[in-house]
């Protein structure tokens, strides 16, 4: 049975900067594979960022266009300086190394939209299977919430404590069935759904089960997802949209200036 979560999942201590983890969040963090934080960005801050991203909506083209499930956008940081910002900044750095525990270097950034009414969930998927990296000891996502989105606009529902499993293939994001046709036992594990409001994030490790519900509501979901590898991995050769244009060999190191490492 789904499970939802009510209460927040971090400190309420500010300080500069945003708000601060304790060593019981960290914990819990390490044990579930996901922690929400609420009040990263401030009210000034989301409502500037949400404004970005509804212009990249509008003028950039998707990079799968036609996609029910949700309208992604990636490596906006790279040529749009107001989600650029929010892609570097202090705050989510802070909150991720934290949490990781090791040096880590940006992925990529991206905007996943759901559009109103699309009707359609992203499916239980890990992240990490589709990323081309070798050594990488950690990877983590910042999932920033620029508009509130509760569970009928598309929030997330997670798997608890799966994250230490390396066993699950890149798997069909449209396919209700496909995760559980390769993990049957998590069919059964336990779920957690986390509503967020706007200026909330949720953490999730790259090997951490999740869904997103479908958009039933007249509004966007807007979410700007930060991703994070540790610094030391390497390109295991595969293809991947974000490295293709670079012409990297099979265990090349990743470059500062296209991945820069966090402060």
């Amino acid at each position: 049975m789904e499970t939802t979560s009510t209460t927040s999942t971090t400190s309420t201590d500010r300080v500069a900067g945003g708000p601060q983890l304790t060593d019981e969040d960290v914990a819990r963090y390490r044990r579930d594979g996901f922690l929400r934080v609420t009040g990263v960005l401030t009210t000034d801050e989301v409502e500037r960022f949400r404004r970005a991203a509804e212009r990249n909506l509008a003028d950039r083209t998707a990079l799968n266009p036609g996609d029910a499930t949700f309208t992604q956008q990636v490596n906006l940081w790279r040529d749009d300086p107001e989600l650029a910002e929010l892609t570097r900044h202090p705050g989510l750095a802070g909150l991720a190394t934290r949490l990781a525990g090791i040096p880590l270097r940006l992925w990529h950034d991206q905007l996943l939209i759901k559009l109103p009414h699309n009707g359609a969930p992203t499916e239980f998927h890990q992240d990490a299977p589709y990323w081309p990296h070798q050594g990488s000891r950690h990877w983590l996502s910042a999932w920033v919430a620029l508009v509130d989105v509760p569970v009928e606009r598309g929030c997330m529902t997670f798997l608890p404590g799966q994250h230490h499993r390396g066993d699950i293939r890149a798997v069909d994001l449209t396919d209700a069935h496909d995760l559980m046709s390769v993990a049957p036992d998590l069919v059964w594990a336990e779920r957690v759904t986390l509503p967020l409001r706007a200026g909330d994030v949720t953490f999730h490790h790259g090997l951490t089960p999740h869904t997103a519900n479908a958009n039933a509501t007249d509004d966007p979901r807007f979410a700007h997802v930060v991703i994070y590898m540790d610094a030391e991995a390497r390109f295991d050769g595969r293809s991947h949209v974000v490295t293709a244009p670079l012409g990297l060999a099979d265990g090349e190191a990743f470059s500062d200036e296209m991945f820069p490492r966090l402060p």
